[in-house]
């Protein structure tokens, strides 16, 4: 099945335009004709249609991700095969993800940055407590709502404690800049991977760039498992540095213990942190001269197809 405008899916989803394109699928604005709202559509892409590896993949999406509610997770609110194919319907976010944000301010004062982290750990917490452990945290997988609000998502290579892992041997699931050290090196990913995955995303917003890099894939997981971290900045708060590095620990056991330890630690950081400082105001990124706010949905950190490029009506 070839996703395009005006086609309708499990006869109620009409999809309106595209909005991102990922490795494995396509994501859409789509119009829920029996309730009467835009929701997000992930796609299979049409050349991986009817392989039943993808098709496994957008299954254990599906039921993962049907195992969470939680107000800092987007919601699964369906899915469907046809024609091959399958999708996945889901809340649609108005915002940006956190991406899009360090793209535009590479440095976060701890004050904007310190609400993103702990209400991302937060949802972590409420997958790892349903045992799921997401296995890709990364700023284009953190999006940013109106008001503040986060909402992980794109729960694509996420995996259940009682799953096995769907990879050949030997491949390794997740994004290499943001890899922990256990999975670069074949070993199972652990809620700890997460927070290991969420420190990187926080030296990153610290620091301006991230700790580990290389020509290629491979180079950047090596050093993920074998090189030291570089320093934080020396103007980074000294406990606030700390609670990074910890996360960034090469050993699954020296990292926070749990999620929810990290975010009542980091409340308590937000706590303290002056009232006018404390919201995350994020403007809606604007995607052309015109203005407008960006819809976001999970895969939102791949190639975002410009609105000249958009097929189908625009509002």
């Amino acid at each position: 099945m070839r996703a395009a405008a005006g086609v309708v899916l499990g006869q109620r989803y009409r999809l309106v335009r595209e909005i991102a394109v990922g490795g494995m699928g396509e994501v859409w604005v789509a119009h829920d004709e029996s309730l009467a709202r835009d929701v997000a559509i992930k796609v299979l892409r049409e050349e991986f249609a009817g392989d039943p590896n993808f098709l496994s993949r957008f299954r254990t999406e599906a039921r993962n991700s049907a195992a969470l509610s939680h107000q800092n997770i987007a919601q699964l609110y369906d899915y469907g095969e046809q024609e091959g194919s399958a999708f996945l319907v889901i809340e649609l976010v108005l915002g940006e993800p956190m991406s899009d944000l360090l793209e535009r301010e590479p440095v976060l004062p701890p004050r904007k940055l310190l609400p993103i982290l702990a209400q991302t750990a937060r949802a972590l917490h409420h997958a790892h407590d349903a045992g799921v452990v997401h296995r890709d945290v990364k700023p284009g997988n953190i999006l940013l709502g109106r008001g503040g609000r986060v909402k992980i998502t794109d729960f694509g290579v996420s995996l259940a404690t009682n799953q096995v892992p769907m990879t050949a041997t030997g491949m390794v699931m997740g994004t290499a800049q943001y890899l922990s050290p256990e999975q670069a090196v074949g070993q199972p990913a652990t809620p700890h991977s997460d927070l290991y995955s969420l420190g990187i995303v926080a030296y990153e917003a610290l620091a301006g760039k991230r700790p580990f890099t290389g020509p290629t894939a491979v180079d950047i997981a090596v050093a993920h498992v074998n090189a030291p971290v570089p320093p934080l900045p020396a103007a980074i708060d000294k406990r606030l540095a700390g609670i990074v590095l910890s996360l960034l620990a090469k050993d699954p056991r020296d990292r926070p213990p749990s999620a929810a330890q990290l975010a009542r630690i980091l409340d308590e950081m937000v706590e303290r942190t002056p009232a006018t400082g404390v919201a995350v105001v994020v403007p809606a990124r604007r995607s052309s001269g015109r203005g407008g706010t960006t819809m976001i949905a999970p895969g939102a950190d791949v190639r975002v197809v410009p609105p000249t490029q958009q097929p189908g009506p625009r509002r």
